[in-house]
């Protein structure tokens, strides 16, 4: 009844409203209103019909015990529990009709409509006017209650806290009822002591808990039965304690609810939320927690040992029993109760109905045990208890035998049940009667042990919510506001060490609402609508559980990864560590039982720690993708982080592997497949961003951003900002990280390449090689109409420079050779093809340091193994003729262990030591690797033979040809004169738009084509310098020895010629580096697989025609 009042929801709320222009439908609405509400209303008037005639049967079954001919076969306790849970039911239903708006609306509505039917709701108080009218006929009942009630609470009688509610709600109502006059309010507190009522309506006043219920039994002492009763004691305490803390939230709402951002606009809220979602502080929430987390942890272990305790139980009650009835009893038949006739027939009642003869080893016939004729032998027998519990019918009939036999037929003595010192019966027995009237009171719960546990373990009342739904006019209230889902996103959000074992324990409470909505509400609706929050807690519950463990192991990476030295400088050091958090139990979860269901929980935390890192490492691509060459560094850290990540995860999980998460985010799963979307993307970077826009520094080993490629870099879209998990897990590490990789994100050099070649590695690694010398070859096919346009705007015959009209003179006879004024555009774009390679190759001598130095590390790991020492002229030696010490290792363990009889098996070993030979043999295959910058210079060589015939021809005299020739040496000395005297007028526009890369690329071209001496001899800028230095001596020879007052003859053109002296410098770099890489007398060449293994080094003889068997593109 109260749960089809409780859950009742308006179904007003969802009939139509017809608008004006169809009025004439009403009638037709009316009657399907009617067909509607009538099923609701038949079941609303089911209730009043057996509210009434529930409250005329209370009232006329206490006046039948109050009859002074039932006096001795007065109420039992039985009779007195199921009068007030009557009592207390009327008054819920009472209560709930009366809260329920929802109902007298829908009433309302279905009276308008049909007004025949007049069927009215009975007055609130038809109940209390009921008992009025026989008020005077059942006064002693009520006053019986009102002591039971009192000594039931004082002493606390009730073992379960439903129980102990009971009283204290029907309490109130039974004093009104027998105090509505002054005589009887006189008669009722001659029984009981109005200071005794004021103490326990001060206990009925609703408390804050704090949770902090630690009241734990430590000392716990005595038999099994004991600790049951005890535990049972401990749990009702703690879920009445669970229920009176949330009577009194709801009592007393939060008033100002705070206010996040995301609520600025909309800041109403539900009362609901008021009384649950802001009413709970974090410290209630962790003490809540921890008290529920009691409650079924204690509740549980009971269940289980169900099955253990059972017999153990059954035998304790057995004996109290027996002892009671066979012993103590038979000493009061004997002294007390021996010539009271009415009273002895009472005792002897209960012996014979209780008592278990088969027991006793005396097996003496009970008739034959009369109150004159026992001996002091047979006093004295002694009984052995069996596992054979009482009926609970024997149990209610032995309370109701000692309430006859200590109320003695008076209801209206006064001092209580036990208090009544007038009825005879000696103090020491009246204990004894009081003591096992109590225990009868444990033994019914005790004996449904499992309907007792769940009783005292059902929490499900958080969940509900229906007063509120009905107030606020909502179908359900967001996830936020359930009590079960706030304590597990508190546990989340705290990040508790102590509290992410219980995460999963809030989830019970969905358990219990639901099995109270089907069993005791019996609404399919209610358990639908838990259902789908069940749902939706769940996959978020997950979903933040991955997030979290997610982010712990990343910080844990992030912090071990970053470098001591920078923890260790800063004041601050200590917010890089992380605090310790454990997850084992969680990854243990294999089977989560909710609504029945079994949720593998372990499979499911695995899947989306699977989906998680795909989603990091794709938007670790994207990020690069949207930024620079430069952020590759940043990349590598990222990755790095990643993986260790991956690694101390996978020591608990069965993550799917990291190179083929790697590989299918960057699509390179193919095995043909040499490109993936980091090599796609740092090719993409070379050709339209760093080719074009980065500058070398020749000094500093690095590429940094021209003006133009900086306007190209404000022009980038912004990457799209990722969840902070996907940097470096906590906030202070990825700033820390952050801070790190920005001091490398306005260059490239060294560090950036280390990071290239680990990204790419040896798969990759050769198609961006491949790719860059395709690079060069086009650019210089692309060049050579371009240089060929420059040379035919050369004077016919071009001279050595004058050395009579100083470096005025030389400088006037330059600019007169030079005429390419109308080929300014031309000049421009030789220059920028000529930075592009020379970038290029530049990037090509930086691989080469990078490789080299990892193939050095590799070697000196791998040469104590393979029996490598050094010898005397500085060469590698084999220490070893034979075999290495790797595999004479391996090999003399296979022989002793397969001559071992104990060895079953010994072909495993055989094949073990077939492997190493295999493997010294590959490692020692590898030692002599090639080099990366000399198979460069050698593609670039056999790119420019092509062109020879164009950019170095051959004198017809054999003779060097000084004033005629218009090789490309003469082509380079022009622009490097022309680009060197335009820096100095307009530095910004020139020098740094180009760099160093020009001298790299034309120092190469002139160094293949062997036009290096003639670009020495004949160079402009060169020349220049000859003649300043030759002026210098000049007038110092003849000038007076006090120089410092001689005029300056170069006024005007010291930064030029500083320019030419820094030129000249680096030009002697580039040959001398070329000359040590690739001397021209013995080239040598390193050819490169597609598979990126590098082949021994192949000699060439020094003709144009060699380099044309050098080998081309792979046919992939």
């Amino acid at each position: 009844m109260a749960s089809l009042l409780y859950t009742y929801r308006s179904c007003v709320k969802a009939l139509p409203q017809l608008p004006d222009s169809m009025k004439h439908s009403q009638a037709d609405l009316y009657l399907e209103t009617y067909q509607v509400l009538d099923l609701e209303m038949s079941r609303l008037r089911e209730i009043q019909r057996w509210q009434a005639s529930a409250a005329s049967k209370l009232a006329a079954d206490m006046q039948r015990f109050s009859r002074p001919e039932r006096l001795v076969n007065g109420p039992t306790v039985t009779h007195f529990w199921s009068m007030l849970k009557l009592l207390d039911v009327l008054l819920q239903l009472d209560h709930l009709k009366n809260a329920k708006a929802s109902i007298p609306n829908d009433f309302s509505w279905y009276k308008r409509t049909f007004t025949q039917v007049s069927t009215q709701w009975q007055d609130t108080d038809t109940m209390r006017e009921e008992l009025d009218d026989l008020q005077n006929s059942v006064e002693d009942i009520l006053q019986v209650l009102i002591v039971f009630c009192v000594e039931s609470l004082e002493l606390d009688f009730a073992l379960l806290f439903p129980e102990r509610h009971t009283l204290l709600r029907v309490l109130p109502v039974l004093v009104v009822l027998a105090t509505s006059s002054e005589k009887e309010s006189e008669s009722l507190y001659k029984r009981v002591k109005i200071n005794r009522l004021l103490n326990i309506f001060k206990m009925i006043t609703l408390k804050s808990s704090d949770g902090a219920d630690n009241d734990w039994s430590r000392d716990i002492k005595g038999n099994m039965y004991d600790t049951v009763v005890e535990g049972f004691q401990l749990l009702s305490r703690w879920t009445g304690r669970i229920w009176e803390q949330c009577a009194w939230k709801f009592s007393r709402p939060c008033k100002e609810p705070p206010i996040s951002d995301s609520q600025q606009d909309s800041a109403t809220f539900f009362d609901y939320e008021k009384v649950v979602r802001w009413n709970y502080t974090a410290e209630e929430r962790r003490a809540l927690l921890e008290l529920i987390g009691y409650i079924k942890s204690i509740g549980l272990m009971m269940q289980h040992c169900d099955t253990l305790v059972s017999e153990a139980l059954w035998e304790t009650i057995h004996m109290e029993v027996q002892d009671f009835v066979q012993d103590k009893l038979d000493t009061m038949l004997r002294t007390t109760f021996r010539k009271k006739k009415d009273l002895s027939r009472i005792l002897s009642d209960m012996r014979t109905l209780s008592a278990d003869w088969m027991a006793n080893t005396s097996k003496a016939d009970p008739e034959q045990h009369s109150l004159h004729q026992e001996t002091e032998e047979m006093r004295q027998s002694t009984f052995y208890p069996r596992p054979v519990a009482p009926t609970a019918a024997q149990i209610h009939c032995l309370q109701f035998l000692i309430c006859e036999l200590v109320s003695g037929g008076n209801l209206r003595k006064p001092g209580g049940l036990f208090g009544n010192s007038s009825s005879g019966i000696p103090v020491e027995d009246l204990k004894q009667l009081e003591t096992f009237f109590y225990k009868l009171s444990f033994f019914l719960h005790i004996l449904d042990f499992t309907a007792t546990i769940g009783t005292l373990t059902d929490l499900g009342f958080l969940w509900f919510r229906e007063f509120y739904l009905e107030s606020s006019r909502v179908i359900q209230f967001p996830i936020e506001c359930s009590l079960p889902w706030m304590l597990v996103d508190h546990v989340i959000e705290s990040q508790d060490a102590g509290l992410l074992e219980s995460i999963l324990i809030p989830l019970d409470l969905y358990n219990d609402s639901a099995q109270h909505a089907l069993t005791y509400l019996k609404q399919r609706f209610l358990y639908d609508e838990i259902e789908a929050e069940v749902d939706l807690s769940f996959d978020l519950l997950v979903q933040k559980l991955n997030e979290v463990i997610f982010t712990y192991y990343k910080s844990c990476a992030a912090s071990t990864l970053l470098d001591s030295s920078f923890t260790y400088a800063c004041d601050d050091g200590e917010k890089y560590f992380v605090k310790p958090l454990r997850f084992d139990a969680i990854f243990k979860l294999r089977r989560v039982m909710i609504l029945g269901r079994t949720i593998d929980l372990r499979s499911l935390i695995t899947q989306r720690m699977n989906k998680l890192f795909r989603e990091n490492i794709d938007f670790l691509l994207e990020r690069f993708e949207y930024g620079d060459l430069c952020g590759v560094v940043e990349l590598q850290q990222l990755l790095d982080i990643l993986e260790l990540t991956h690694q101390s995860i996978s020591r608990f999980l069965e993550l799917d592997s990291y190179s083929l998460m790697i590989s299918e985010m960057q699509e390179n799963l193919s095995l043909v497949s040499y490109s993936s979307r980091i090599s796609s993307q740092i090719w993409n970077e070379m050709q339209t961003d760093f080719l074009p826009n980065f500058i070398l520094c020749n000094t500093t080993q690095r590429f940094v951003r021209s003006l133009k490629g900086a306007h190209h870099s404000s022009q980038r879209s912004d990457a799209s900002t990722g969840k902070p998990y996907f940097y470096c897990g906590s906030h202070d590490l990825t700033m820390a990280y952050q801070g790190l990789a920005g001091l490398y994100r306005d260059f490239f050099g060294i560090p950036h390449m280390f990071a290239v070649v680990k990204l790419l590695g040896s798969r990759s690694l050769p198609g961006i090689i491949r790719a860059l010398l395709d690079h060069i070859s086009s650019k210089i096919t692309a060049m050579v109409p371009k240089v060929t346009g420059l040379q035919e705007a050369l004077p016919k015959s071009i001279g050595l420079l004058s050395f009579d009209g100083g470096i005025a003179g030389c400088q006037k006879i330059i600019h007169e050779i030079l005429t390419w004024e109308a080929k300014s555009d031309v000049k421009v774009e030789v220059l920028h093809d000529l930075k592009e390679i020379g970038s290029a190759l530049y990037w090509m001598s930086l691989l080469d340091i990078v490789l080299r130095q990892i193939d050095t590390t590799q070697f000196m790991q791998s040469a104590p193994w393979l029996g490598l020492v050094p010898g005397n002229d500085g060469q590698v030696k084999h220490a070893y003729s034979d075999n290495t010490p790797f595999t004479t290792l391996l090999s003399a363990a296979t022989s002793a262990v397969a001559s071992s009889p104990a060895c079953a098996n010994p072909s495993s070993y055989l094949v073990m030591s077939k492997q190493a030979e295999a493997a010294s043999l590959l490692y020692k295959s590898n030692l002599n690797s090639g080099s990366v910058l000399e198979y460069a210079l050698a593609f670039t060589s056999a790119a420019l033979d092509r062109h020879y015939s164009k950019w170095s021809a051959t004198p017809k005299t054999g003779f060097i040809d000084i004033t005629t020739s218009k090789d490309f040496y003469r082509v380079f000395s022009g622009l490097q004169y022309s680009y060197l005297e335009d820096s100095m007028t307009n530095p910004s526009k020139k020098r740094e738009m180009l760099g160093d890369s020009v001298a790299w690329a034309g120092c190469t071209i002139m160094y293949l084509l062997g036009q290096q001496l003639h670009f020495e001899l004949f160079d402009f800028s060169y020349q220049f310098l000859n003649v300043a230095e030759i002026e210098t001596a000049t007038v110092s020879l003849y000038q007076p020895a006090d120089r410092s007052k001689s005029p300056n003859i170069f006024q005007g053109y010291e930064v030029i010629l500083e320019a030419m002296r820094k030129a000249r410098r680096l030009n002697n770099h580039v040959f001398s580096m070329l000359r040590a890489r690739c001397p021209l007398e013995d080239k040598v060449a390193c050819a490169i697989k597609p598979s990126g293994a590098p082949l021994h080094r192949m000699k060439f003889s020094n003709t144009v025609s060699a380099f044309e068997t050098l080998p081309q593109r792979a046919n992939s």
